[in-house]
């Protein structure tokens, strides 16, 4: 059974994060403040994995939770790596990534919710490249003299798994309007 209440923890810890992201900008971009711009990023990754443990344990998942939590977690990627692009221009390889791939996947996920009226979540491929992209995006925050050879071999683990999950996601969506025509 879906919780069709909007106001729930999970949803409230979603729209947390969403506020978050002015906050990291101003202290990353203006104040220059890395350490600072990093714990709050740590405890927006904090937040995202309380209202998931919270959704799932106390039956607080809804189709708007599903829907905002993404949302969050790629508004929050895209904005810092924007962030980030002033410093390592090749980040702009991942951004374009995620980018083209959250707006076909939102596209097609439409397109899916109007024909079968599901909303489907993650599925751990986009759980992993999420993951690595984080752990790239923090480690481009926290380490802020990082060497080109890391950097380059970070952007590039992100990019393939991004890739990879953009090809899975898609398969997965074509096949579901295969199905029901």
């Amino acid at each position: 059974m879906r919780n069709k209440n909007i106001f729930t923890i999970p949803n409230i810890l979603s729209m947390f994060r969403l506020l978050l992201l002015p906050v990291i900008v101003y202290t990353y971009m203006n104040q220059k403040d890395y350490v600072l711009s990093g714990t709050l990023l740590v405890i927006s990754g904090v937040t995202d994995l309380l209202d998931g443990y919270i959704a799932r344990t106390f039956n607080m998942m809804s189709d708007l939770g599903k829907i905002l939590d993404p949302v969050a977690d790629k508004a929050t990627q895209a904005v810092v790596l924007l962030c980030l692009i002033t410093r390592f221009r090749w980040l702009v390889i991942p951004f374009i990534c995620i980018l083209v791939k959250e707006l076909f996947m939102a596209c097609i996920g439409m397109i899916v919710i109007k024909k079968t009226g599901e909303v489907h979540g993650a599925v751990w491929h986009g759980k992993v490249a999420t993951f690595m992209l984080d752990f790239m995006i923090i480690v481009h925050i926290v380490f802020y003299n990082i060497s080109y050879s890391i950097s380059i071999i970070l952007t590039m683990i992100s990019t393939v798994l991004i890739l990879l999950s953009f090809y899975l996601y898609a398969k997965e969506n074509i096949n579901i309007l295969k199905k029901v025509g």
